[in-house]
């Protein structure tokens, strides 16, 4: 079972399909793309650790409770990240946001030194299909928590806020994986 685990951490199509649940609800909160791959990264880190999303709701003054955290995800990362540069990281963003521009899933324009990034129709119309689906829908909603709450915010005060609500992570070093 562990190895399966590991095998679909691995995959992917499961982060892909995260992935474009995070945009569909940025989608909804605001029509404008998400701005960069760091800001998406650190939208996408409070999705991965629901815990840490629980945390950051609560430090906005927000309702933590809307995180609806199980308790098997307290003390499990399905998949975790890596402290980089600019905070919680994973070193697949590229080759996913690649793939599903090559599916024509995703949209990915540069402006200045920003990727921004959207949905085209085809993947609206499969991400909107994903959180139909019971396995999805807890990250659906999940996914809409997140945007509401944090997706207003630009990429480096998300960065700021993320390294204030969790102070341990500028204590690491680059390359480790994050275990909050």
């Amino acid at each position: 079972m562990i190895r399966s685990a590991a095998r679909v951490g691995l995959m992917d199509e499961p982060h892909e399909a995260r992935l474009l649940l995070l945009l569909l609800a940025a989608e909804k909160k605001s029509e404008r793309p998400v701005d960069g791959l760091t800001k998406l990264a650190k939208l996408d880190f409070l999705l991965r650790y629901p815990n840490c999303l629980e945390r950051a709701l609560k430090a906005a003054e927000k309702d933590p409770s809307r995180a609806h955290v199980q308790p098997y995800e307290r003390a499990n990362i399905e998949t975790s990240m890596i402290r980089f540069r600019y905070g919680p990281w994973d070193h697949r963003y590229r080759r996913w946001i690649a793939l599903l521009s090559a599916r024509r899933l995703v949209g990915a324009t540069v402006e200045g030194r920003t990727v921004r990034l959207h949905l085209t129709p085809m993947g609206r119309s499969l991400a909107a299909s994903l959180a139909t689906q019971e396995a999805f829908q807890d990250l659906a909603v999940r996914s809409r928590v997140v945007t509401q709450a944090f997706g207003d915010l630009t990429g480096s005060r998300l960065k700021n806020f993320i390294y204030e609500v969790f102070p341990e992570l500028t204590n690491m070093r680059w390359g480790e994986e994050i275990v909050l």
